[in-house]
């Protein structure tokens, strides 16, 4: 899946973060259990501010939304996403949010004009790290995915 950047000073702060130094292994893994997300029979390293995450995932979606829920803590600047996925589809775009960004506003400019009501689609695609669709916060990164 690749490495994925991310801004280290934003994001949720863990027990042990710091914006020099990412969480530990325990504390990146309640992180994920907290969203929902299957840790079980994953490798997860932490060297400074980059995490590399092996193993599989239920689905490409799911390595997709374990990395983002990973890399969106502090001292996190960089996920080297290295999970394989048992159910692939096609991967999503990722998008750092902006200063002034709201959903309706990633959708237009991601999907073309007039296409702002498929914000509801972004929202879905990023829950349930993304609580109410206006708790977005600028640094923070956004799955994308393709619509069908």
């Amino acid at each position: 899946m690749g490495l994925l950047s991310f801004i280290k000073d934003v994001g949720e702060k863990l027990f042990g973060a710091s914006e020099a130094q990412a969480a530990t292994v325990d504390e990146l893994k309640k992180e994920l259990d907290k969203h929902g997300l299957n840790a079980e029979g994953l490798d997860i390293q932490v060297n400074g501010d980059k995490v590399t995450v092996s193993g599989e995932a239920a689905s490409t979606e799911d390595a997709e939304k374990i990395a983002l829920a990973l890399g969106n803590t502090v001292g996190v600047a960089q996920v080297d996403n290295q999970l394989s996925a048992k159910q692939a589809s096609p991967d999503a775009k990722m998008y750092t949010v902006q200063k002034g960004d709201n959903l309706w506003k990633i959708a237009e400019a991601q999907y073309g004009a007039g296409q702002g009501a498929k914000h509801t689609v972004i929202f879905e695609a990023n829950k349930p790290m993304l609580s109410h669709p206006d708790k977005i916060y600028p640094g923070q990164v956004l799955r994308i995915p393709p619509l069908n």
